[in-house]
């Protein structure tokens, strides 16, 4: 597994390289066809913002969806430390749910069976088992529905919300009223299904997808 270390608006050392090499050690146990991680390190030279100068973020590439961290802190080890934590619990996280899908695939096997009845009640058995382990979505607006994936750790909460296509600006202040660490919205804009995200400091992000809601009729 490769890892490369970026540095912007910084240097960054042979000693802290060494050190994010030894630190992020764990991931190919977690993660054993990771690929590469990338560590981006930023320093923020502006004063004011001294207690989260230094940001860490950590990208493993793996054959499945890429998995982030990032962290902020006032030394660079510390941020390392914290974005790491994260990362790892995540890696962790994805693995057991990748290990949890293969036991249910490996218990729905479908046995040999001289019997055509049997094998045919077992096929259906299996489907049924396979239904149950998907996650439906709610169809009752402002009701919280809550689902376990099967027979695993995994609990998914969902909530089915009204809407009105807004501005950003005012996605932003909606989150910011609410608390919220992001907000989901369609753009007036380009009618697209986006979330803004609260980075750091005063620093806010956007993620759209490459696709339109339908106008209210």
């Amino acid at each position: 597994m490769e890892i490369v270390v970026v540095g912007r608006h910084t240097e960054v050392a042979p000693r802290f390289r060494e050190h994010v090499e030894d630190k992020l050690s764990k991931v190919t146990q977690l993660a054993p066809y990771a690929q590469r991680v990338d560590v981006e390190i930023t320093h923020e030279p502006n004063p004011r913002q001294a207690a989260s100068s230094e940001r860490i973020e950590l990208t493993v590439r793996d054959k499945g969806p890429v998995v982030r961290a990032e962290a902020s802190a006032s030394d660079r080890y510390a941020a390392l430390d914290a974005a790491a934590t994260k990362l790892l619990e995540r890696l962790r996280r994805s693995h057991d749910r990748k290990k949890g899908k293969a036991a249910r695939r490996d218990s729905r096997a479908i046995p040999a069976a001289d019997d055509g009845l049997e094998a045919l009640e077992a096929l259906d058995a299996a489907v049924e088992e396979e239904a149950e382990d998907r996650i439906v979505a709610p169809t009752e607006t402002d009701v919280a529905v809550e689902s376990q994936l099967g027979d695993s750790p995994v609990v998914v909460r969902q909530k089915v919300h009204r809407t009105s296509p807004v501005t950003v600006e005012d996605a932003i202040e909606e989150m910011e009223a609410a608390g919220h660490p992001f907000y989901l919205f369609i753009d007036t804009e380009t009618r697209q299904p986006a979330v803004v995200y609260h980075r750091h400091g005063w620093t806010y992000g956007v993620i759209r997808l490459d696709a339109q809601a339908e106008a209210n009729s």
